[in-house]
């Protein structure tokens, strides 16, 4: 708790605790995912998922070329005990938007991957995501733009944050190319 309310300072000298910044990334996101910002938090109600069951569409519509993931892999990748994420599974594959196939190589193994009708959903929740996102960036003035721009590229370097970029570049990439 003493490092929320500990305040650190910035480039300016000027000193933010962690909480306050917290609240301010929220407020953002907020804004630019809620009411105002997009479609995105009504894409994800009219779907129905639980929100772990959100996560886990998004988070296998994200693997793109890769092999089908595991249940066991899913769980550590969205950060939930494996009996979670084997129950979002089992209701993606209910609604049909997953499929749960033994592995080729090992029968004891379990792969999950997305129907048409899961990569159109994850889809869809991405899209408008992407869509209150830049509706944001086209609100804002020149001077607004440049310092988001230039704290951005600061975050990008982060190893964390740039793994995250560049799979978020190639997926938009796959999106703006013509059928």
């Amino acid at each position: 708790m003493e490092a929320a309310t500990k305040p650190k300072r910035g480039a300016k000298g000027a000193s933010v605790t962690d909480r306050e910044l917290a609240i301010q990334l929220g407020s953002l996101m907020l804004h630019c995912l809620g009411g105002r910002g997009g479609d995105v938090l009504r894409v994800i109600d009219e779907s129905g998922l639980t929100f772990v069951q959100m996560k886990a569409v998004v988070t296998l519509q994200g693997a793109g070329d890769e092999p089908p993931a595991t249940v066991s892999a899913l769980a550590e990748t969205l950060g939930i005990s494996a009996a979670s994420a084997s129950r979002a599974v089992d209701g993606l594959v209910k609604r049909r938007l997953a499929t749960r196939s033994e592995d080729s190589e090992d029968r004891r193994v379990r792969r999950v991957g997305l129907t048409a009708k899961g990569a159109e959903l994850a889809d869809r929740i991405i899209s408008a995501r992407l869509a209150g996102l830049e509706t944001f960036a086209a609100s804002l003035e020149g001077r607004e733009r440049v310092k988001l721009a230039d704290a951005l590229s600061t975050l990008m370097e982060r190893e964390d944050i740039a793994e995250l970029h560049s799979r978020n570049q190639l997926r938009a990439s796959r999106r703006e190319r013509p059928a």
